[in-house]
């Protein structure tokens, strides 16, 4: 008996490591197989425009990323509206999750007036279009805040997507034991320092993926601020089309940037779970 517990205690480490192995293996197998989907769907779009007789002109597009002239490097349109999306994106991204979480919380809160006033922000946010709550916040919240476009934007794009946030984090909570909360008051937590040291670190664990997918959609709708005239990257690849006619080139070539900046975070995030993973 004795020996059958000691290779039974043995056991876990082996399988542990052949999970953190086969774990560090597929990132490299997506890859693979997402390089040879990525290069169909450009063949493809190549052998269709070919057929078209459209002249691809893509020795034009570098002059829109950057500049070196007399060794001074500048940056060109395309990478200074990249800028602008980036700082509207990191700083929707944190108000995201405050509201969302927020929202959450008062969702599962005992206080009728919480709960009422998340469910109505939660029907309106989710039920009209982001295109639409743009040009309401910005026409109508905007001049009498005394907020710039900009931050208008930043704030349109914020309760768009706390709105969706709010349900993975309530999703994630609801999904714990209530063994969890029962085990916290008998110990004799507040509700606040259940949620802060029992039941908030074991949520964001679940939701982590499904917030990932939130960031990422919140990359992507950052492109419709441009109708508020936000000279993000959508913005400047509009104007450049207008002015030039290299459709095809410049908007596949902010697909690319946005399609980097997106499998970028999605790595990183995989990363962190693997992480978690392990330490478990």
């Amino acid at each position: 008996m004795n020996n059958g517990q000691t290779q039974d205690a043995r056991l876990p480490p082996p399988i542990a490591g052949n999970r953190l192995l086969s774990a560090s293996r597929l990132p490299i197998k997506d890859i693979i197989v997402y390089i040879f989907i990525m290069a169909g769907v450009v063949w493809i779009i190549l052998r269709g425009a070919s057929e078209q007789g459209y002249n691809w002109q893509w020795y034009r597009i570098p002059q829109f990323l950057y500049t070196n002239k007399d060794g001074v490097f500048t940056l060109g349109p395309l990478l200074e509206g990249l800028k602008i999306t980036l700082h509207i994106t990191w700083i929707s991204m944190i108000l995201t999750y405050i509201i969302g979480l927020a929202t959450a919380l008062l969702r599962l809160s005992d206080s009728i007036i919480g709960r009422v006033v998340a469910r109505v922000y939660l029907e309106i946010a989710r039920n009209t279009p982001l295109i639409v709550q743009l040009f309401f916040i910005y026409f109508v919240v905007a001049p009498v805040l005394g907020i710039d476009r900009l931050f208008a934007a930043i704030l349109a794009l914020s309760l768009f997507e706390g709105a969706y946030a709010s349900e993975i984090y309530r999703s994630g909570i609801v999904s714990l034991p209530k063994g969890q909360w029962e085990a916290a008051h008998s110990l004799g937590l507040t509700t606040f320092d259940t949620y802060r040291k029992v039941i908030l670190p074991q949520a964001i664990r679940r939701v982590l993926p499904p917030l990932t997918s939130q960031t990422i959609s919140l990359i992507k709708d950052s492109s419709l601020v441009s109708v508020i005239a936000v000279y993000e990257m959508t913005m400047q690849a509009n104007a450049i089309v207008a002015e030039t006619f290299l459709t095809f080139e410049v908007y596949f070539t902010i697909a690319g940037i946005y399609l980097v900046i997106t499998v970028i975070l999605s790595q990183f995030v995989a990363l962190m779970e693997r992480k978690f993973k392990v330490h478990n």
